[in-house]
């Protein structure tokens, strides 16, 4: 322009709005499956050989226009207190659940609830991820609803899907 204003960029009007960043939280029991659902958001691949994860590992994920950096908390029993930490002001809980392993639903049951229960999470949208359905022994998606107690949860949006 003549008066040396900047002139008005759809492109980069495009870029500004539709540039979203996400945080998400991924939780679950050990050996849901938490670490390989990451890599395969991150790189589209699986590993069989994988390590419990100690503590957290947090990763950054660019697809198209959207950043999501995915905390992903270990399962062990003594990691668990730390959920409630990473789960503060993020966009999304994804709480992955083995499908397969139907002794381990109850405790995720509880823990999952108790989780929930936290003030500082309130109205924080779930998604809940039943992993494994290729083993012969995982529930159906409505069994899983139905063990996690998914219909109980009035206090946010839930969503489940079998992975």
């Amino acid at each position: 322009d003549r008066d040396g204003s900047v002139g008005f960029s759809p492109q980069l009007a495009t870029e500004f709005v539709f540039k979203q960043e996400m945080e998400l939280s991924l939780i679950g029991l050990q050996n849901a499956g938490k670490t390989s659902l990451v890599n395969a958001i991150a790189t589209g691949g699986y590993s069989k050989d994988m390590i419990p994860t100690v503590g957290f590992n947090m990763r950054k994920v660019t697809k198209g226009n959207v950043t999501i950096k995915l905390w992903d908390l270990g399962g062990q029993k003594r990691f668990r207190t730390m959920w409630e930490r990473y789960c503060r002001g993020v966009s999304a809980i994804l709480y992955v659940v083995d499908a397969a392993d139907r002794d381990a639903v109850p405790i995720s049951r509880s823990e999952l609830h108790d989780l929930l229960t936290k003030p500082s999470l309130n109205g924080i949208p779930l998604l809940v991820l039943g992993n494994k359905v290729d083993k012969s022994e995982a529930l159906s998606k409505q069994a899983l609803v139905d063990q996690l107690g998914l219909e109980n949860i009035k206090d946010r949006e839930v969503c489940c899907y079998m992975i």
